[in-house]
């Protein structure tokens, strides 16, 4: 339905998708200007920095797409209109999933792609079969970290309804922190997102295999391949939260 009523309007749809890619593509101008004044950052390349941009902008481009709607689950709890879902004979998590859903987001992905692109063709990459079928991985396996992370988020908000700023922090914000090299962070930080909240898993770990790079934390190598395993584990998290957070709602009252 919603994909519906936003084609029925193309041209506003084109604009604002291209708005979408314009602006979520200051981030890295942002970064153009840095390199205009160094050569590497934390000993990486403008390529290969690139690279890490483009497959955390992506894989967060595909989650946002799917589940950008679960940070209004707070709102929906306040306002009692969290009731309408769970009386439709339809699946709760599969409605708010779908809610308002934004095709303009594509305009996010589309930019992180590019960039992706860019930077796996001028980057140091030894082209194997393995580090071939890594990158669509690596995208596939982050975006449902950054998923799982937005679920969580929401599942949080059926308890504290005012905290979807809180979610962002580890959403948007961890995919600001991504953006940049491991290396210009302090080890504990790198700790904390590697074995906390595994965003590492997002691009750092398979980035840094494809490159060649040994991770600050000096982990095995193998490490790097884990993406799938920890975004399986991350799903199962977000879906016990999610079913927990279900069972505990009990409506606004009257």
């Amino acid at each position: 339905m919603w994909i519906r009523s936003t084609m029925a309007y193309r041209a506003s749809f084109l604009m604002t998708t291209a708005g979408n890619f314009l602006g979520s593509g200051l981030d890295f101008v942002a970064i153009l200007l840095m390199f205009s004044h160094i050569e590497s950052l934390g000993g990486f390349t403008l390529a290969e920095v690139a690279l890490l941009y483009g497959a955390t902008s992506t894989s967060l481009g595909l989650a946002d797409l799917f589940l950008g709607s679960m940070d209004r689950i707070g709102q929906r709890v306040r306002d009692g209109t969290f009731d309408v879902l769970m009386v439709r004979p339809a699946p709760v998590f599969a409605q708010v999933a779908a809610d308002r859903f934004a095709l303009r987001r594509l305009g996010r992905i589309s930019q992180g792609a590019v960039v992706l692109v860019l930077g796996l063709a001028g980057a140091d990459v030894v082209w194997t079969p393995l580090n071939v079928l890594l990158i669509p991985v690596m995208l596939v396996s982050g975006a449902v970290i950054f998923g799982s992370v937005f679920v969580v988020g929401a599942a949080f908000q059926f308890w504290a309804t005012e905290a979807a700023e809180v979610q962002n922090s580890f959403t948007y914000g961890g995919n600001t922190l991504l953006q940049y090299p491991p290396t210009v962070f302090a080890k504990d930080l790198v700790r904390g997102v590697t074995f906390v909240v595994p965003l590492a898993f997002v691009n750092w770990l398979p980035a840094l295999r494809l490159l060649g790079r040994e991770d600050p934390l000096h982990l095995p190598g193998w490490v790097g391949l884990c993406g799938p395993l920890v975004a399986a584990a991350m799903a199962a998290l977000a879906g016990l939260a999610w079913r927990t957070g279900i069972r505990s709602y009990r409506s606004t009252g009257s």
